[in-house]
């Protein structure tokens, strides 16, 4: 089983000026089946990696979910949103659907679902 790796591109959404869009950032998605098989990571331009379940990505690109620190949910037909809580605040990052639900696909042939 390999590590699979996607690069996305997302929309980091704050509260600053509004009135100017910053554009898309580079986010990685990661996924090793050897390390953590259950779960993925999101890594943010300048923070740490986000360790979330896989189980809640996929969900929350349906309906809204929750677990833990970690929030996902559908943002219209093609996107979706991800926020992600810490002791130094909140990170909503928006992305397009497809690109998590390609991730998702490369990750199940990398290690399907264990039942």
């Amino acid at each position: 089983m390999s590590v699979v790796e996607q690069y996305a591109r997302a929309h980091i959404v704050t509260d600053e000026d509004l009135r100017e869009d910053p554009g898309a950032v580079p986010v990685i998605l990661r996924y090793d089946p050897e390390t953590d098989p259950r779960s993925v990571r999101v890594g943010l331009p300048g923070t740490d990696e986000w360790t979330f379940s896989r189980a809640l990505l996929e969900q929350g690109l349906r309906v809204p979910a929750e677990s833990g620190d970690v929030r996902v949910w559908p943002l219209g037909r093609v996107q979706a949103v991800v926020e992600l809580h810490s002791d130094h605040g909140t990170s909503v990052v928006q992305f397009e659907s497809k690109a998590l639900l390609r991730f998702l696909r490369r990750t199940y042939m990398a290690a399907p679902v264990a039942r």
